[in-house]
């Protein structure tokens, strides 16, 4: 019963609190709940975010990554720096993505430091980017809030590549995209404008590497 309750919970978010917490590995127990069942999840050192530290007691949001059967129960593995974490706060705090009305499209994160997020609308009428940051920031600032001040960039997806490209080195200014081949691109910036498209120690262009699946290489 108990495998079956948390294995219909994988690629979901559940609430924990920090059980113990391993002073030699650094990994931590939790115990989660679902419907009447509870159980304890394995949150390691490398699911964990290096900005955050946890203590015992402390109540905690984690995405189920997997679900394993083992002689002693069921075995739950969550994650505090996987992508769907993003996704699926987003889909609890945004209406229009929980409706189907915007749709995430791809997301690439440095998890504790800055994630991009690509999104769309099939409705004319609705402003993707500004549903996902809601009125004021409001929406976005609970998720901010919620991943212990980590950086969200929600750039529009476009089935044109080179709009694609260029929205997703925001918040630089892009002049021009050219493709050297089916899955690599050139992209020419004003030089006021390369450090912010490359970003502190290569971070933009590296999340927009894998927020788009194209090499790119910035001129």
């Amino acid at each position: 019963m108990v495998f079956d309750e948390f294995s219909s919970k994988e690629h979901e978010l559940l609430t924990g609190t920090v059980t113990r917490i391993d002073p030699r590995t650094g990994a931590a127990s939790l115990r989660i709940t679902s419907g009447s069942e509870f159980t304890d999840a394995y949150l390691s050192a490398g699911e964990q975010v290096r900005t955050e530290s946890f203590s015992e007691g402390d109540i905690i949001r984690v995405y189920v990554v997997e679900v394993r059967r083992s002689t002693r129960g069921p075995q739950v593995i969550v994650s505090r720096t996987h992508p769907g974490l993003v996704k699926r706060l987003f889909e609890l705090e945004v209406p229009e993505i929980s409706d189907g009305t915007v749709e995430i499209k791809s997301i690439a994160r440095e998890a504790g430091s800055r994630t991009k997020m690509a999104v769309c609308s099939a409705d004319p009428d609705v402003d993707p980017i500004g549903a996902c940051i809601g009125n004021r920031g409001m929406r976005i600032a609970e998720i901010v809030e919620e991943l212990r001040g980590e950086k969200i960039d929600v750039v529009l997806f476009s089935e044109k590549p080179e709009e694609y490209i260029a929205a997703a080195l925001s918040p630089a200014s892009v002049l021009e995209v050219d493709f050297d081949g089916e899955r690599s691109a050139t992209v020419w910036v004003d030089s006021d404008q390369l450090s912010l498209a490359i970003g502190k120690e290569g971070q933009n262009v590296r999340l927009a590497v894998r927020l788009t699946g194209y090499k790119i290489d910035i001129k």
